[in-house]
């Protein structure tokens, strides 16, 4: 009878147990399926939206480039001509300008390529004329105003500026301008001087270039004053002598 009980009582153990082990198993089954389930859910759901913002923000689109590009500084180009001409004057007479076109160059008028003459008129009273002849063998410019010495005398001789003609006198080999000289200006002459040197001015107006004319010997009896002037070089006497 013990014998029995005893196998039993073991069925009834060995029972339990393995009810207890399926129990078990099948909880265990359950519990990975919920784990790889949530795994899963953890790959597949996108970022949170500010994650992406930023991401967006590191990435330019096409649009943003050709909008950047427009605002870009443009790019010069070095051999492109800026159409802008540029002068130097070489102190000797001649000032060569750059164009589209290629080099032109001023030639002006000075005691190199140019014969002077001073003489007396009736009309009106009180004046000298100075005619400049081209002798060279291309034509020059009669730029501006002489610039006028008599004798030994420091103070430039005053310029009638109202008398500017509307065009710079281009001369021909062999052509002339014409410049006048009131000796009296505002008051009666009287300071008598022998001699007179005639400085010519360039095409950028800064002082005299080339060389002046040789002296000249006024006519008997000239006397000037501190008023006395000269017009800008004209191209017929009659105008030169309306001043």
């Amino acid at each position: 009878m013990r014998t029995i009980r005893h196998r039993a009582a073991a069925v009834a153990a060995s029972a339990l147990v393995a009810g207890l082990a399926l129990t078990a198993c099948g909880t265990g089954e359950s519990s990975a399926g919920k784990d790889f389930g949530a795994a899963g859910a953890s790959v597949s759901t996108p970022p949170p939206a500010e994650q992406q913002t930023q991401g967006d923000e590191k990435q330019q689109t096409p649009a943003d480039q050709i909008s950047s590009d427009a605002n870009a500084a443009p790019k010069t180009n070095p051999g492109a001509h800026s159409g802008t001409g540029t002068s130097t004057n070489s102190g000797t007479g001649t000032t060569t300008g750059n164009s589209k076109s290629g080099t032109t160059k001023y030639t002006a008028c000075t005691g190199d390529n140019t014969k002077v003459k001073i003489s007396k008129v009736s009309r009106p009273i009180n004046h000298l004329l100075l005619t400049v002849t081209n002798t060279g063998n291309k034509n020059c410019d009669a730029y501006y105003a002489p610039a006028l010495r008599f004798d030994d005398a420091q103070a430039p001789t005053q310029v009638i500026e109202d008398s500017k003609p509307q065009a710079v006198v281009t001369l021909a080999p062999g052509e002339s301008a014409y410049a006048s000289i009131p000796l009296g200006g505002d008051g009666a002459p009287d300071i008598p001087v022998s001699e007179l040197t005639v400085y010519f001015t360039g095409r950028a107006n800064q002082g005299s270039v080339g060389s002046p004319s040789a002296p000249l010997t006024l006519p008997a009896g000239t006397q000037i004053s501190d008023s006395t002037s000269v017009t800008y070089w004209q191209r017929e006497m009659a105008d030169a002598l309306t001043w």
